[in-house]
């Protein structure tokens, strides 16, 4: 089999466009540009709910604000959901239940003692795929319902109930500030900027990420415990001499002989494909020269708009291949013929 193929060769076997389990994947990591564009309209159905802690959900249906948004941005001010929401559900009939077919929950608000009987919790399998929270959930606009006042009741109010301790609800007390216009916009504030510090970081390029993510995960199983697989790996090459190594977006290693992967996918064109296109000569000398072989993994409308550039690509390059996982599969082929 050809392995360094010619860019007409790779187009053939192209998919262009980012496959969907990807898209859904990054969907589900990528939801706090949403959040935010819906932060102020969040904030005033809190800061309208004067009269008494259940004035929310009258809100929320009057101003037809998704159910399921509005327990998202609860989720997060209260850095409670996934693992959390799923403990919470194993757990759910030991720590409410008040009497044989009651569930209850009681907390404080203005200083004053409420009850509230669940209308629909507990259910089996509760997590946010259920409650419509997921990335791809959020596409979906949920009517409040009796499982969304369920678990905004415990969302808001649960730091002040008598199983705070028990159910881990220590940080779900935005509830205490309801109606606290001024109050509420600099608490809900503070809370996103810290959130888009911690998150912008992780989202940025993430579909790229996702994608170096499977390919290692696919090399690393196929290829098996003989072979060493680093997800942003570094090869230290005579006549390199930046400190620490040339760097890969995989590393393959197998008894001191090693393969030096870069991927790039672009739906879009931008000057990414031209960068690794003016790196390409050297590279490639780079690794012959020390012993080691080099191989990319090219896709995307975007990359192939640049031809010129993918086409210097795949003359320096020991194997070339398109994403898909027929082509991971003749990668790792490659590679274990190569190191064997």
């Amino acid at each position: 089999m050809k392995y360094n193929r010619s860019i007409q060769e790779l187009e053939d076997h192209a998919i262009f466009w980012w496959p969907d389990h990807l898209n859904q994947q990054n969907a589900s990591i990528s939801i706090i540009p949403e959040l935010l564009k819906t932060q102020d309209d969040f904030l005033k159905i809190i800061s309208l709910s004067k009269k008494s802690p259940f004035q929310v959900f009258d809100l929320i249906s009057a101003s037809e604000f998704p159910a399921n948004l509005f327990v998202k941005h609860l989720c997060v001010l209260a850095d409670y959901g996934g693992e959390p929401i799923q403990r919470l559900g194993r757990s759910f009939q030991s720590i409410f239940q008040s009497s044989e077919n009651e569930f209850s929950i009681d907390f404080i608000w203005k200083s004053t003692q409420y009850r509230y009987s669940f209308e629909t919790l507990p259910v089996r399998g509760l997590n946010n795929k259920k409650l419509f929270i997921d990335g791809d959930g959020l596409r979906k606009k949920k009517k409040i319902s009796g499982i969304y006042k369920d678990i905004i009741i415990i969302l808001m109010f649960g730091s002040t109930s008598t199983v705070s301790d028990e159910a881990g609800l220590s940080s779900c007390e935005i509830g205490t500030l309801l109606g606290t216009t001024s109050i509420l916009e600099k608490y809900v504030k503070e809370r996103y900027i810290n959130v888009s510090r911690i998150t912008g970081g992780a989202n940025a390029n993430s579909l790229g990420q996702l994608a170096q993510r499977e390919v290692f995960d696919y090399l690393r199983d196929s290829l098996g415990d003989d072979f060493r697989v680093t997800s942003n790996g570094y090869i230290n090459l005579k006549g390199y001499n930046k400190k620490g190594g040339m760097p890969f977006d995989i590393v393959v290693e197998k008894q001191g002989k090693k393969i030096g992967i870069e991927i790039s996918f672009q739906v879009t064109t931008n000057s990414t494909i031209e960068r690794k296109s003016g790196q390409a000569v050297d590279r490639f000398n780079l690794m012959h020269a020390n012993g080691h072989k080099i191989a990319y993994i090219l896709d995307g409308a975007g990359n192939f708009q640049r031809k010129s550039a993918v086409s210097t690509i795949c003359s320096n390059s020991d194997c070339t291949i398109a994403y898909s996982k027929k082509e991971f599969a003749i990668l790792s082929r490659w590679i274990g013929e190569e190191l064997d």
